[in-house]
């Protein structure tokens, strides 16, 4: 069994397999569904995920330019509240006017198509593109995660190499292109990665070397990781005897986001949008 030709990876698929060769073949080679939760409580995992939902409608609306009055009156929760006064108060300052939101990109890789889904791409044509993202988690992840994430290497990567459409049929230069990560839960200390030249041919490197050496495992190739943290937060941990109660969300380390937890936007399955 193998992946099946018409795959599309992305960000999180990247990232399940370098956390876990064994999560990525049960859940987008198998495409085995697992019914583990992947926190406790699940009550308020829920709520923290469906609060993050509304929190990334509310931005997304106002960046369309729906007044912020009319959006405020949709506001029903203390903690939706507070994420939405600091986004107001503290929104990201000197974006260009050109804003696409909920973005969806693709490109090609290794003969696989590359996706990401971007909360935000704000664009001056002919000088610079800033990808924003949104993030909602309770900690604030440290610089050097965030830096090593698949979604930082993907996002700029995947700009820079599939974005010419967006800046007048031109690629952009990849010291044209930044990323924010932009935290509710800190607002006035966003972390900022500048792009250029010499990481984007390391990404192009190391992303191509990932989707081959996937491409070219046999089914007995997927190993179990090793590092047993990776399994707190995964659904599959019972069937991998690796446990079988949830991690606790009080227990999430400063470096891992609540944003991170085995839960993604399925992005295999969004159709993608050609260049």
């Amino acid at each position: 069994m193998t992946l099946r030709q018409e795959f599309q990876f992305s960000q999180g698929s990247l990232q399940d397999f370098v956390d876990c060769k064994r999560r990525f073949q049960l859940r987008y080679i198998e495409q085995l569904s697992w019914p583990a939760i992947a926190a406790d409580p699940i009550l308020d995992h829920e709520r923290n995920m469906d609060l993050g939902i509304q929190f990334h409608r509310l931005v997304q609306q106002h960046q369309l330019g729906i007044h912020e009055e009319k959006l405020t009156r949709m506001v029903n929760d203390a903690q939706l509240q507070v994420w939405w006064q600091n986004y107001l108060q503290h929104q990201p300052k000197d974006l260009p006017e050109q804003r696409h939101t909920e973005f969806l990109l693709s490109g090609s890789l290794e003969q696989r198509r590359l996706i990401g889904k971007y909360d935000l791409i704000a664009i001056e044509p002919g000088q610079r593109a800033i990808i924003v993202d949104w993030k909602t988690s309770k900690h604030t992840p440290k610089r050097q995660w965030l830096q090593d994430k698949l979604q930082t290497r993907v996002y700029l990567y995947l700009l820079t190499k599939a974005g010419a459409h967006l800046n007048n049929g031109k690629p952009f230069e990849p010291e044209q292109v930044s990323m924010m990560y932009w935290f509710a839960n800190a607002p006035e200390t966003p972390e900022i990665f500048r792009y250029d030249a010499t990481q984007f041919a390391d990404d192009e490197a190391y992303l191509s070397e990932l989707i081959h050496t996937i491409d070219q495992l046999d089914i007995d190739s997927f190993p179990l990781t090793d590092n047993e943290r990776h399994c707190r937060f995964c659904t599959y941990r019972s069937l991998c005897d690796r446990g079988l109660a949830a991690g606790d969300l009080n227990d999430l380390e400063d470096d891992f986001s609540q944003e991170d937890l085995d839960i993604d936007l399925d992005l295999e399955h969004i159709a993608e949008i050609e260049f």
